[in-house]
């Protein structure tokens, strides 16, 4: 069994967060658990894009599917992974953003 260190784990994390349509799930189940068809309209992409995002999710350990009767419900694997989010989200809406530039460009601070 592989150990995970703390450069893995955030690699996952921000493996899930760089993509636009995972971070909005993730944003999503912060607050509470969804279905995928409720998802899918939410965030406006296709049920398969969606069941695509949500496998690579799984995958990287950050969200769990339960089952409940024909369908799945999915949650955040860890509360903590919500107040993750939070933390995250307040420090980047307290970052200037002057200081990147635009998404799709190759420089960084």
């Amino acid at each position: 069994m592989r150990t995970v260190t703390h450069s893995d784990a955030l690699s996952r994390f921000g493996y899930a967060l760089a993509d636009q349509t995972r971070a909005q799930i993730l944003l999503r189940l912060r607050t509470g658990p969804g279905y995928p068809s409720d998802l899918a309209a939410t965030i406006g992409v296709s049920r398969q894009i969606l069941s695509n995002h949500l496998a690579c999710l799984r995958g990287c350990g950050l969200v769990v599917a339960e089952p409940e009767g024909r369908r799945s419900r999915y949650e955040l694997a860890d509360p903590r992974i919500a107040n993750a989010l939070d933390d995250l989200l307040g420090l980047v809406l307290a970052v200037d953003p002057a200081c990147c530039p635009a998404a799709g460009t190759e420089e960084c601070c």
